[in-house]
């Protein structure tokens, strides 16, 4: 964790202090939903290829390393689940396993497509889109995988969209006979 905080820390410093030497001329109204180092070269005047080069030279810091370490414990994760014996626990453990696998390709997705985009064909309209999704779903997913994987909240779920559960009782189970 202490690792984490010190490569942000850095990786900010650089950005902000590469961004102090940038000429910004006309609006300077960033029209995103937050200030953020693409859009923000996008409105700049004056040479940016430097910051460029830096964001995506972080980005691999900060982003790829850390997705491939993710995939590489979810490969040795993947490898314990296959040597559970019991069919339902292998397939309740993968079943989690492979959604939390997908919140974190959306997240380091997003962030990819966030901050590496080709200078040519920019749109500020998409990058506020992936900005919105890397920003918004992922958070919001969490939660839901965690607590979806509990019955009684699964249960108060069905009920507030207005789906009945069933008796999973039999008769045969409620008179004793077999």
């Amino acid at each position: 964790a202490t690792v984490s905080w010190l490569w942000a820390i850095l990786a900010s410093a650089i950005h902000t202090s590469l961004a102090t030497k940038v000429s910004f001329c006309g609006a300077n109204q960033i029209y995103h939903i937050f200030c953020d180092v693409p859009p923000l070269l996008k409105i700049a005047c004056s040479d940016t290829s430097i910051n460029e080069m830096a964001l995506h030279t972080a980005s691999v810091f900060v982003g790829l390393i850390p997705f491939l370490l993710i995939l590489i414990s979810y490969a040795y994760i993947l490898l314990a689940i296959l040597r559970i014996r019991s069919n339902t626990g292998r397939r309740k453990a993968f079943s989690t396993c492979a959604a939390h696998l997908v919140v974190v390709i959306m997240y380091f997705g997003m962030g990819n497509l966030n901050y590496n985009r080709p200078s040519t064909g920019y749109s500020l309209e998409v990058d506020t889109l992936v900005s919105a999704l890397y920003c918004i779903l992922p958070p919001m997913l969490n939660p839901l995988i965690y607590s979806l994987r509990n019955q009684d909240v699964r249960g108060a779920l069905r009920r507030a969209l207005g789906h009945h559960e069933k008796d999973n009782t039999s008769p045969r189970a409620q008179t004793g006979v077999d």
